[in-house]
Order: C-alpha cells, then structure tokens, then sequence
C-alpha cells in the first residue's frame, strides 16, 4: 500500500509551518514524517518544527531540504531523501512536505512518477496556504522583501518567474486552499478574495479559511487524490508555539447513522446533491447496502465522491450505514441528517 504525501506550498509568511505545527499536534494517531524545503539564512522551519515535542514528529521524522528550491533539485536532493525515508525499518503513515515559497508544485509531483519512489508513495494532495491579509490587498505576501531576498539565495533556480506567476500556478495545482489569517480581513473583503482565487483554480477544488493555522487533520489528511496521475490538469501556467489544546472552532463534524441502503446508485445521487447544498467539506463512512455482503466505503472531498466494497464481508449485524460529516461551523445537522435518509 502507497504511503499518502501531502504537498503544501504557499509564499513565505503565508502561515505553512503554522499550519504544520497545528497538523503535527493533531495527528489522531498518525506517525507523521516531514520533509522541509528551506535553506539559506531563512531556514528555520526545522528548528521549530523539531520543538513540537509529540510523539508522532520525532526529530528523527523531520529531513530538510536545504540546498535549494525543491522544484529544481528534484533528483539530487528530493529523490534521494524521500527514497532513505522509505528505507526506514518503521515507515510513517502519512508524509508532509513543506516546499519552499518560491517552488512550483507541478515539478515535484510530477516527481512521484519516477519509478524509484512510484510504487511506494501517492500524493494525497496539494495544499496552497494563501496570506489572506496579504492577497486581499493584492500583494501576495505581507514581506515582498523577504521573498526577493530567498530568491537571491538560491543559486539553483533557474526560472525568473514572476512572483504573480508563481502565485497562479500554486492555485492552478492545489486540490484544497486555505485562506490564513482569516480574521485578519472583513467578510465583504473575503467574499471577494474567494472570487478572485477561483478564477485561478481547477473545478471542485474547495477553499476554505483559517486562523492561525487551525485545521483539522482529518481536513488537511486523506484526500486520496492521487495528484500525479492528473499532473495535466494541473498546467503550469509559466514554466512561538506553546502546547495548548486547541479547538478548531471553525470546524465541526458528526455522524448520520442511515438503515440499510435500497438503491445504491440512488443514494450516490442523493450525497451529491446534499454535499452541494449543504457545502460539506468531507463526508466518509461505511454503507450497508441490500444484497451486497461486503460493506462500501464512501469517500467524499468536496463534489468528488469514490465509493469502493471492501474485500472482507461486512461484520456489522445490524446492516446499518455510518457517515461522518465534516463542513464549517454551522451546518444544519438536523437537514443534512434527514436529506441523507432520503
């Protein structure tokens, strides 16, 4: 089975090691290893990253990447690290890389075709964190300066990509957006930076807001997308944390318990239109379904839904179906619960 590795990517001061630190705190469980992609005077994320003090990121679980932008030393660097990773006697549950700022994504997850790594690691998905602050003033970092200067340290890029270029094409290979420091902006002024980044991605991709970071692992983890077997779609369009508990209030989840299902072809119907209306963010579980012994998984991000039989019978007795249901804080669990019921 293919380790899942999810790819974050977004501008310096975005919030991405904030983000990481929040997943890292909130594994539910999952050994989680890293792999950062800084370098020169700025690389710190690993010095920080290796204060979380949890279990599952252990200093040993965290490699960086410090020679460079990671799109442009996919083979020297990144290939040979990800490959000693996957040597390791205990191999993570899940991998979290963090690139560089100045990284297009597109070459990287191109990478997870090479036939070295291919059939041992999947990229889950591509996660672009945005400065919301920033963007809606339509800058695309709250320190230019800062992002001038890690390009100037990098003597191995070799493309004089615009900035504004860059940003396009971190939207255009993203499979989810996270619009940081949220509370930062006034809900006219994201309505409209929501509009404006749409424009820039592929369909059903979702964006969503944060503060601070704060997302749900079962959010950010378990996307099942599979990014290098669509690499086309997504074109290149130019070649202090303290350890509190924190309560990810902007989120919520639960669970619809469902009878055994009549028609299954129906009730795929019927999830569709209730993720739509509903703007669900996840929705998985099992369903029981009438004449099938074997239980079916429902796995759904977004519009996206995958639905797959397990290989061994359905042990549950009672034929019934479970569901989680994981959207912003808000959702009309009592709608959402009675719509599914059909």
């Amino acid at each position: 089975m293919k380790i899942p590795t999810t790819v974050i990517t977004g501008f310096l001061g975005s919030g991405k090691t904030t983000l990481i630190r929040e997943l890292l705190q909130n594994t539910e469980g999952k050994r989680i290893a890293l792999i950062i992609n800084e370098f020169g005077d700025l690389g710190v994320d690993g010095d920080i990253l290796k204060g979380c003090g949890d279990e599952t990121c252990s200093e040993d679980d965290i490699m960086e990447l410090s020679n460079g932008c990671i799109c442009c030393t996919v083979a020297e660097d990144f290939i040979p690290t990800i490959s000693k990773l996957l040597e390791r006697e205990i191999k993570p549950d899940h991998i979290v890389i963090e690139t560089s700022g100045l990284a297009l994504p597109q070459p990287l997850i191109r990478a997870f075709n090479w036939p070295e790594i291919s059939t041992q690691v999947t990229v889950d998905s591509v996660i672009t964190v945005v400065d919301g602050d920033a963007a809606h003033k339509g800058q695309f970092s709250s320190s230019l300066e800062a992002i001038e200067k890690q390009r100037e340290q990098d003597e191995n890029i070799d493309h004089d990509t615009p900035i504004s270029e860059l940003f396009e094409d971190q939207l255009a290979c993203a499979d989810l957006i996270i619009i940081n420091k949220s509370d930062l902006i006034s809900i006219s002024e994201m309505k409209s930076l929501r509009a404006e980044l749409s424009l820039n991605t592929r369909a059903g991709v979702q964006i969503i807001q944060s503060t601070m970071g704060r997302v749900p692992s079962k959010i950010l983890l378990g996307q099942n997308v599979s990014a290098e077997k669509d690499i086309q779609s997504r074109h290149e369009i130019h070649h202090d944390h303290h350890h509190d508990d924190h309560h990810h209030d902007d989120f919520e989840s639960f669970i619809v318990t469902l009878p055994e299902i009549t028609n299954q072809k129906e009730f795929i119907k019927r999830l569709e239109g209730v993720i739509e209306y509903h703007d669900i963010l996840r929705l998985k579980g099992f369903a029981a379904i009438k004449g099938k012994p074997m239980q079916m998984t429902v796995q759904a991000v977004g519009p996206r839904i995958e639905t797959y039989f397990e290989n061994s019978p359905n042990q549950n007795n009672t034929r019934e179906t479970k569901l989680v249901v994981i959207g912003h804080s808000g959702l009309n669990k009592d709608a959402i619960s009675n719509s599914l019921q059909g």
